[in-house]
Protein backbone atom coordinates (compact mmCIF):
# COMPACT_ATOMS: atom_id res chain seq x y z
CA UNK A 1 0.00 0.00 0.00
CA UNK A 2 1.55 3.19 -1.02
CA UNK A 3 1.56 6.94 0.52
CA UNK A 4 -1.36 8.62 0.21
CA UNK A 5 -0.54 12.09 -0.83
CA UNK A 6 -3.15 14.64 0.62
CA UNK A 7 -6.03 13.50 3.01
CA UNK A 8 -9.31 15.95 3.19
CA UNK A 9 -11.46 16.70 5.64
CA UNK A 10 -14.40 18.56 5.34
CA UNK A 11 -15.02 20.81 8.01
CA UNK A 12 -18.50 22.69 9.79
CA UNK A 13 -19.02 25.15 12.28
CA UNK A 14 -21.30 23.76 14.76
CA UNK A 15 -24.17 26.22 16.23
CA UNK A 16 -22.53 26.62 19.28
CA UNK A 17 -19.49 27.94 17.39
CA UNK A 18 -17.33 25.10 17.78
CA UNK A 19 -15.75 22.92 14.84
CA UNK A 20 -16.37 19.46 13.58
CA UNK A 21 -13.95 17.50 11.05
CA UNK A 22 -14.50 14.58 9.05
CA UNK A 23 -12.13 12.77 6.62
CA UNK A 24 -13.49 11.67 3.18
CA UNK A 25 -11.57 9.10 2.90
CA UNK A 26 -10.85 7.19 6.32
CA UNK A 27 -12.68 6.98 9.41
CA UNK A 28 -11.35 9.88 11.14
CA UNK A 29 -13.74 12.36 13.13
CA UNK A 30 -12.81 15.11 15.66
CA UNK A 31 -13.84 18.50 16.68
CA UNK A 32 -12.73 21.72 18.95
CA UNK A 33 -13.85 24.79 20.23
CA UNK A 34 -11.92 27.16 17.92
CA UNK A 35 -10.29 26.98 14.54
CA UNK A 36 -6.79 26.42 16.26
CA UNK A 37 -7.79 23.74 18.65
CA UNK A 38 -9.55 21.81 15.72
CA UNK A 39 -6.13 21.79 13.43
CA UNK A 40 -4.22 20.21 16.77
CA UNK A 41 -6.51 17.62 16.41
CA UNK A 42 -7.11 16.90 13.23
CA UNK A 43 -3.12 16.44 12.82
CA UNK A 44 -3.36 14.29 16.29
CA UNK A 45 -6.10 12.10 14.66
CA UNK A 46 -4.78 11.92 11.79
CA UNK A 47 -0.89 10.60 13.55
CA UNK A 48 -2.79 8.08 15.61
CA UNK A 49 -4.83 6.85 12.53
CA UNK A 50 -1.71 5.98 10.65
CA UNK A 51 0.20 5.30 13.76
CA UNK A 52 1.54 2.22 12.23
CA UNK A 53 1.89 3.01 8.36
CA UNK A 54 3.33 5.57 5.98
CA UNK A 55 0.96 9.02 6.48
CA UNK A 56 -0.52 11.13 4.17
CA UNK A 57 1.93 14.31 2.95
CA UNK A 58 -0.57 17.28 3.54
CA UNK A 59 -3.80 17.24 5.01
CA UNK A 60 -6.32 20.00 3.96
CA UNK A 61 -9.39 20.53 6.14
CA UNK A 62 -12.14 22.06 3.06
CA UNK A 63 -14.30 24.07 4.95
CA UNK A 64 -18.25 24.10 4.30
CA UNK A 65 -20.65 26.85 5.33
CA UNK A 66 -24.00 26.14 5.09
CA UNK A 67 -25.99 29.70 4.88
CA UNK A 68 -29.74 29.77 4.41
CA UNK A 69 -31.41 32.42 2.65
CA UNK A 70 -35.09 33.67 2.87
CA UNK A 71 -37.12 34.00 -0.20
CA UNK A 72 -39.22 37.34 0.12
Amino acid sequence: MGQEAEIIFEVTQEADGGYVAECLTESIFTQADDWEGLERNVQEAVAAFYFDRPHPKTIRLHFVKDEILKVA
